[in-house]
């Protein structure tokens, strides 16, 4: 019987083609992504509901309850658009995660870079924003400041006022300024311009992961990172504190200078070049003053 038992496993393997093990990993990989999508989340707990409804529908199978058994089954054939509405929440989080990789642009035959005036913007706003949030953490004044990548942020931007004015100090103070009304908000950068002021941000699910001194700002931030490959720069009205948000992580303790290295390095393609020509006219003005 042995024997019979292995050469009847031996027999299926031998039938197993490329195909299909590509199937069965890519198959296996969507399983895993989707328990850890729904791990320690509401969801967890519908599966769990899910699961008792399964019990009774084959207990009312086995007793032979009818009625039963054709309410489950009914409730079973528009499972699809139960999960749909139910897990809606969960399943833009993991479409909104599958977007923010970019995969899509290896897809892409043309690859489009930052233009020198584009850069320039941007470069211009990031050295605007490390002067504001410098003199906003000397006041400990707090800030919420986005700088929008490639994934658009019309839809938070909506929550706001719009403004699309160019990036100043002056601008950025009267926005965070603590009577103003659109200081509780954030404020949105895109293509080197203040897009929106007051936005409203999603905070961050991740709450066991944040620590428990961070406020409702830092929250929102990390929140925003998850959900889109923006950078967002924090600074506490606690602490005076600078931070940076991205991919779900947060950063602190930046100063003015760390704050455009980190930036740069975040939002400009050849930002190493741009560093290190500033470090060498550095070390050549410490020269000649010298």
């Amino acid at each position: 019987m042995i024997a019979e038992w292995f050469n009847s496993v031996f027999a299926v393997f031998r039938t197993i083609q490329i195909n299909d093990i590509i199937d069965i990993l890519a198959v296996t990989f969507i399983v895993f992504n989707l328990f850890k999508l729904v791990r320690e989340t509401r969801a967890e707990q519908l599966l769990k509901g899910v699961a008792i409804l399964l019990a009774v529908y084959i207990v009312s199978m086995i007793f032979g309850l009818t009625m039963m058994t054709g309410l489950m089954r009914l409730l079973f054939e528009f499972s699809v658009l139960i999960i749909a509405i139910v897990f809606q929440p969960e399943i833009r989080k993991a479409l909104e995660r599958l977007g923010k990789t970019g995969m899509w642009k290896y897809f892409s035959l043309i690859k489009s870079g930052k233009t020198d005036e584009e850069i320039k913007a941007i470069n211009h706003s990031i050295v605007v924003v490390a002067d504001a949030c410098s003199v906003f953490s000397s006041s400990k004044t707090g800030a919420l400041i986005v700088f929008e990548r490639d994934v658009k942020l019309s839809d938070i931007a909506d929550t706001g006022t719009k403004l699309n004015s160019d990036a100043s100090v002056a601008l950025l103070g009267n926005i965070f300024f603590n009577k103003a009304p659109l200081h509780d908000g954030a404020t949105i950068i895109r293509n080197g311009k203040i897009y929106a002021s007051g936005c409203i941000l999603p905070l961050t699910d991740k709450n066991k992961d944040v620590d428990i001194n961070l406020g409702t700002r830092h929250r929102a931030a990390i929140g925003m990172s998850e959900v889109s490959d923006a950078i967002v720069v924090i600074v506490s009205e606690e602490t005076g504190s600078i931070s940076i948000a991205n991919n779900g992580n947060l950063s602190q303790d930046y100063d003015r200078e760390s704050l455009i290295a980190q930036l740069q390095g975040l939002l400009i393609d050849d930002t190493k070049v741009y560093i290190k020509k500033s470090s060498r006219s550095k070390r050549k003005e410490s020269k000649d003053e010298k």
